[in-house]
């Protein structure tokens, strides 16, 4: 799909990933609206801030009003805590729902007439190598992906008749807060906005940021115990 000119909004567009989506989106063009719980930490050039909580119908509500001109919606606002299932907090684990799945549900069923007046456009949809990995110390977390993936399939079904795209973002760790205390290898949010980007103009419907992302996507067709092996 072509970008130039089309008003695009990014969830949790703030800080990381977020950030780096709205920095891209306006480098190809797009009018870009950055929401945040706290517009006012978004300062960068060429986006608009705006108040929004995935988990807050009544500031969903406020921002269909406000953008009535939408071509592409990118889910990105996210959340984790460390937990394992045996040790890990419920309280934590339902955030993690409510802002991963639920967050991504509903800001896209508010969106969507607005994006089948504007001919369809896309959704892009920040998902995780965890969608398809549980993660023992982010058990919580891991789960959130997975059902936020099912819902990204379901969406894709739901959203095809009035010719909107669903682009699916996986990737393992990146540079961001959300991984700060992990000690392994690690991509910058750009390369994950350049990739999604390139890929949502290309009709893609799945990209696969970086190796490790392509190495659990690769294992799912095996034995269980082979994708847990050693891990």
């Amino acid at each position: 799909m072509q970008i130039r000119g089309r008003a695009a909004l990014v969830t949790g567009a703030n800080r990381g990933i977020g950030r780096a989506f709205a920095r891209e989106l306006v480098e190809h063009g797009a009018v870009v609206y950055g929401a945040a719980r706290r517009p006012e930490l978004i300062t960068d050039a060429g986006v608009v801030p705006i108040r929004l909580d995935v988990t807050d119908p009544a500031t969903i509500a406020e921002a269909t009003e406000t953008i009535g001109d939408l071509s592409i919606l990118v889910n990105n606002a996210g959340t984790g805590f460390a937990g394992s299932v045996l040790a890990g907090s419920l309280e934590n684990a339902r955030r993690e729902m409510e802002v991963n799945y639920f967050g991504t549900w509903a800001v896209t069923q508010a969106f969507a007439p607005t994006l089948a007046r504007n001919g369809g456009g896309a959704v892009i949809n920040m998902l995780s190598a965890a969608s398809w990995l549980a993660l023992q110390q982010a058990a919580g977390y891991a789960a959130s992906k997975a059902a936020q993936w099912s819902l990204s399939n379901a969406m894709r079904l739901a959203l095809r008749e009035q010719g909107t795209h669903v682009l699916g973002v996986h990737v393992g760790y990146v540079d961001t807060d959300l991984s700060a205390g992990v000690d392994l290898p690690k991509i910058s949010p750009e390369e994950v906005a350049r990739a999604a980007i390139k890929a949502v103009v290309s009709d893609e419907e799945e990209v696969l940021v970086d190796e490790f992302s392509r190495q659990i996507k690769s294992a799912l067709p095996n034995d269980i115990a082979e994708l847990y092996l050693a891990r």
